[in-house]
């Protein structure tokens, strides 16, 4: 069937049904409505699906399509619920359930005859997480049984009617920063926490920091603190805890209010900056308690706060290493850090080492946000990307343990070619790869990737995965080779398998030597073949040409962290658009190459 997917956005719903539906033998393509309603029916007609899906949409559907095509819309929330802030409200007011909603276009917003529905229990996460999780999951679930129903002649969608008790959610506003506002003279910690996890990832929740109005992000309540609501009293990790009614709060990420918009989210300390150590004026300083700075043994196993990022459990003979890194970006002091809890582990007695990530996201590689708030972009660029080289060496570079890589959530870029590292890759069902990087303005990528994908999937599929740009469901990068394993789409069943799995594969020690001498003969053979240097060392030339020797990489990273609105649907996910595209090529310039000097310079610049 030809399948087309309408999206704001090509966001990781959208992504999701991208690859079901490709996976499935459907010719599927994406048109992103970007507020040009003539373009949008452009590409419709130059199309011409049999069917019209929209994952994620902020923007109305146009009668000329929705009259002509069958056009479904995905909306995050109960039979009969409606409006742009469906989440928001379900989750500030603590319901005990929601659900999706697979519904026709229509005139009225959320409106149209029902095709699918379905509900699940609310989790104590934020906004961002259960989209990611049960909403995503749920929204395929009603993907699959529309598609049943599309070629049964029989079938009737469900009107909307509110006198249908199964119909139990109204019509509701658009949520404003008003409906959000907390009030730290009356709000308890748990409170304060649901407001801002309504408001998680977009758009936060508007307060006063230190004098300054900011977007708050990623709380957690805490009962070991105390103090005058709404105050710091204690800092760890560049999260902030603030003094509630009945407890406190922490914060991990903080975005400033601007009037350009051009307010980066970032580690709360970090956004705070020169804040923190203002000196309070008047009688307010005779009264002010300290601020505890608090330091994180990341040594020690388990997690000592609610914000800690980098954590390890020891299980018997194995180590499960955890990074939670906020929505799988790593910065320069992340990747040391986590190489330092990784060595640290492989210095221990266990058998084997299992990297398990965050669970709404694996990791997204470098960190574009902190990138852009460096004095010199260019520099912490180099930074962040050597230091994540430093960590996937290492991995590649432990002998004498078993590592796997455990993928509950979503890896891209550096992130996708990190869980390559490890002996094994297990991945949870439902898990979306993008393992390229040409999206970024044409960067070239490093992570040793050129040693990693190809031993995996073959120089050809690495060359092809490398430069389509598209996305890859675990299904399909299975088959690929790209990963061991796939395992069950829960998320608390799929860590019960992987502990299951590696106690089992540790039970037999002499089918464990014989696999750690197996690995270790590979790595020499591999070694004397090409050094894991060479390899770093080609892909930091071209790395470097990206950073300093060009403009294209940098425009892509603003454009990504001020969240602008793409230009156009990106033709590697418009099959549509492609042909169109080829026509009015007159000729392509050929890629940059690197200047001998330059070549030099990254050479002695890398940390190897």
């Amino acid at each position: 069937m030809r399948i087309l997917l309408v999206s704001t956005a090509f966001s990781g719903l959208t992504q999701r049904f991208f690859t079901e539906l490709n996976d499935a033998g459907h010719d599927v393509s994406v048109e992103l409505h970007l507020g040009d309603e003539a373009r949008l029916l452009e590409g419709v007609e130059l199309f011409h699906p049999e069917l019209i899906l929209c994952p994620f949409l902020t923007r109305r559907i146009p009668a000329t399509i929705y009259q002509r095509y069958t056009c479904l819309i995905v909306h995050p929330g109960i039979k009969g619920d409606r409006g742009p802030s469906s989440l928001d409200w379900a989750i500030q007011e603590g319901v005990p359930e929601w659900g999706v909603t697979l519904l026709a276009a229509d005139a009225e917003m959320d409106a149209g005859p029902i095709w699918a529905s379905r509900t699940f229990p609310m989790r104590a996460a934020t906004k961002s997480s259960l989209f990611n999780r049960e909403v995503t999951q749920a929204a395929v679930e009603c993907l699959w049984e529309a598609m049943s129903y599309i070629q049964a002649p029989s079938f009737r969608p469900e009107p909307l009617d509110y006198g249908n008790p199964s119909v139990t959610g109204r019509l509701r506003p658009a949520m404003k920063q008003s409906d959000r506002a907390i009030d730290w003279q009356q709000h308890g910690s748990a409170e304060i926490v649901s407001r801002i996890r309504a408001a998680d990832g977009s758009p936060g929740v508007l307060d006063q920091v230190c004098g300054q109005p900011f977007y708050l992000f990623n709380a957690h309540a805490d009962d070991q603190f105390i103090g005058k609501p709404g105050s710091i009293v204690a800092i760890a990790e560049q999260a902030i805890c603030r003094a509630t009614i009945d407890g406190a709060v922490w914060i991990g990420h903080l975005k400033p209010k601007q009037a350009d918009g051009k307010g980066i989210k970032l580690p709360a300390a970090m956004a705070l900056g020169d804040l923190l150590q203002a000196p309070r004026q008047g009688m307010a300083r005779w009264f002010a308690t300290g601020v505890k700075r608090l330091t994180i043994d990341h040594l020690k196993p388990g997690r000592q706060y609610p914000l800690q990022e980098i954590w390890y459990e020891l299980e018997g003979d194995v180590a499960f290493l955890h990074f939670t890194c906020h929505n799988g970006g790593m910065s320069t002091d992340q990747c040391r850090l986590l190489l330092k809890v990784y060595r640290y582990l492989a210095g221990l007695s266990v058998k084997a080492i299992v990297l398990m990530g965050g669970e709404d996201f694996w990791s997204n590689g470098i960190h574009l946000n902190h990138i852009e708030a460096a004095q010199n972009p260019a520099d912490e660029s180099w930074l962040n990307i050597n230091a994540i080289d430093d960590l996937v060496r290492q991995i590649i570079q432990t002998p004498d343990k078993l590592t796997i890589v455990a993928v509950a959530g979503n890896a891209g870029a550096g992130g996708a070619i990190l869980a390559l590292a490890a002996d094994l890759v297990w991945v949870r069902d439902g898990v979306v790869f993008n393992p390229h990087y040409r999206n970024m303005g044409g960067l070239y990528g490093s992570e040793y990737w050129t040693y990693l994908l190809p031993r995996r999937v073959g120089a050809e599929a690495a060359e092809r995965l490398s430069t389509a740009c598209i996305p890859l469901s675990a299904r399909k990068a299975w088959q690929l080779g790209m990963v061991d394993q796939v395992l069950d789409s829960s998320h608390a069943l799929f860590v019960a398998q992987v502990k299951h799995l590696v106690r089992h594969r540790l039970e037999n020690d002499a089918l464990l030597r014989e696999e750690l001498g197996a690995k270790a003969g590979r790595r020499c053979r591999d070694e004397a073949e090409k050094p894991l240097a060479a390899y770093r060392q080609a892909e930091l030339a071209q790395m470097f040409e990206n950073f300093y020797g060009s403009g294209d990489y940098h425009e892509a990273r603003k454009a990504f962290v001020f969240k602008q609105a793409a230009k156009d649907t990106p033709l590697a996910i418009a099959s549509h658009r492609q042909a169109e595209a080829q026509a009015q090529m007159v000729w392509q310039q050929p890629p940059r190459s690197v200047s001998p000097d330059r070549s030099r310079n990254a050479g002695a610049l890398q940390n190897s």
